[in-house]
């Protein structure tokens, strides 16, 4: 595993030296040292900034349990694919060749397909589902991941030809420092895809925010553990008025279940997922939505005004998606400014 892109100190900003030494970072690798006496381990070839346990570590446990579920080459669909090309403006074809920071990489879906639409990808992620990353994309070229604050990474500012962070933001203590640093690694000239939860009174629902309110005062492990069995105990209802949903009353029923039902149900947006795997993700959506310690919203008028503020140009923000999505440039010469 290599990366082309200079690691740095996230403290003193000096070039880290391999410990032993050597080019690439491997299973061999130890550590990696600054001169100031820094020592970042490396563990299971994987360099650690961070300490394991941290506000993201649910989401960590998450993804190491449905490691492959929502990969597209593993539901043989293309819903994560489609995705990412609409944020990114319409086509991967702006990432091929080019150096790209993948923010809050998780468990590699969008990382499998920047990288054989031919990108380099420097991957990272707060939490340990960059395990569950490199075990997904470990063997591909062009590859490098670590598990890393967003906030303080180990590169320079402006190392990349573009900065994707998606399912992210909405997530991190300060989603408007967390978009100013993502455009501060933009290169210039360079580009910017993210995307925001919007303000929907229907995602969160009193039982969901109640659930929620207990979970994230929950060990991970425990968390993740009760939302399996409550999706266990709760789908054969889900399933049984999905399939009466053109009964007399059918759909009305169905939707009063919903409102109440903390689980959340796929059947609608991706019924071309089949049974196993709307339940694989309805576990996993699940938890992800009632696990994260943050949850902020944003209107599509704050996160352009937030980009603008940041000197981005050619931004576009629209409706889609989780919420919001956005994409921008940083102009050629441009110049750092705060997005708070």
């Amino acid at each position: 595993m290599r990366s082309t892109i200079a690691l740095i100190c996230p403290d003193h900003r000096q070039l880290l030296i391999s410990e032993p030494a050597g080019e690439e970072i491997s299973e061999k690798t130890v550590a990696l040292n600054c001169p100031s006496g820094c020592r970042f381990p490396v563990v299971g070839g994987i360099p650690r900034f961070v300490p394991k346990g941290n506000y993201a570590a649910a989401f960590g446990h998450q993804w190491k349990a449905f490691r492959r579920t929502q990969l597209d080459s593993y539901t043989g669909t293309d819903i994560t694919r489609n995705r990412l090309e609409r944020c990114l403006g319409g086509s991967l074809d702006v990432v091929k060749g080019k150096r790209v920071l993948e923010a809050g990489c998780g468990a590699g879906r969008f990382t499998e397909i920047l990288l054989a639409a031919g990108a380099e990808v420097f991957a990272c992620d707060l939490s340990v589902a960059v395990e569950a990353n490199r075990e997904n994309c470990g063997q591909a070229a062009g590859y490098f991941v670590c598990q890393a604050d967003i906030g303080n990474l180990p590169v320079e500012q402006g190392s990349f030809d573009a900065v994707i962070c998606l399912g992210v933001i909405q997530h991190t203590p300060e989603p408007n420092q967390t978009i100013a640093t993502l455009c501060s690694y933009v290169a210039p000239g360079g580009l910017l895809a993210i995307d925001h939860y919007r303000y929907n009174a229907e995602d969160m629902t009193r039982t969901r925010q109640a659930v929620r309110n207990v979970l994230i005062r929950t060990p991970p492990r425990v968390s993740l553990a009760a939302i399996r069995m409550t999706v266990a105990l709760l789908w054969p209802i889900h399933r049984l008025l999905w399939s009466t949903r053109k009964l007399p009353h059918g759909a009305v029923l169905r939707q009063k279940w919903l409102n109440v039902s903390p689980v959340l149900d796929y059947h609608d947006a991706y019924i071309q997922l089949g049974p196993k795997l709307l339940y694989a993700w309805a576990a996993l959506d699940t938890h992800d939505a009632l696990t994260d310690r943050y949850k902020f919203k944003r209107t599509v008028e704050e996160i352009r005004e937030c980009l603008t503020r940041c000197g981005m140009e050619a931004v576009e923000a629209y409706y889609g998606g989780n919420g919001v999505e956005a994409h921008a440039r940083k102009p050629a010469a441009s110049h750092p400014r705060s997005c708070t």
